[in-house]
């Protein structure tokens, strides 16, 4: 539940669910570059300065949710640079990522915008693709 909590304080605090304008407010530089298709984006922590990279090529939804993504790290893993740990050590970074993927969903996807789908017939996956959220990781919604 600590990753649904550090959502809610960054909502709470920023009045947003929006990573780009929580990202300016807490001074973390977002750049959108054009980068190899297999990149979405990543986080880079440099003499206490924090960035985002997002992939320019992307559509607006999955730029939305990469920037949510690698929001979560700088809030979930500030001081793990996962292309690091992937070039330069056997550790698996499939739970860092995991956790991020989770911090994006529960960002994007509130728990207080699914109650008002509460009458509705959609899916978990129809309430993720409303808000942008990639199917395979829809299950991740804590809800």
């Amino acid at each position: 539940m600590w990753i649904k909590e550090t959502v809610k304080k960054l909502t709470t605090t920023y009045k947003t669910n929006d990573p780009f304008e929580i990202a300016s407010a807490k001074n973390i530089i977002v750049f959108e570059k054009d980068m190899h298709e297999e990149i979405m984006g990543f986080y880079k922590y440099i003499r206490r300065n924090k960035f985002i990279f997002v992939n320019a090529n992307l559509n607006d939804d999955t730029k939305i949710f990469t920037c949510a993504h690698e929001l979560g790290h700088s809030q979930l893993h500030p001081g793990i640079s996962t292309p690091f740990l992937r070039r330069n050590t056997l550790y698996s970074i499939d739970k860092i990522e995991q956790e991020a993927n989770r911090f994006a969903v529960e960002l994007l996807m509130l728990d207080e915008d699914l109650y008002q789908l509460n009458d509705t017939n959609l899916t978990i996956y129809d309430a993720a693709a409303l808000y942008g959220i990639p199917d395979d990781v829809a299950h991740l919604k804590k809800y």
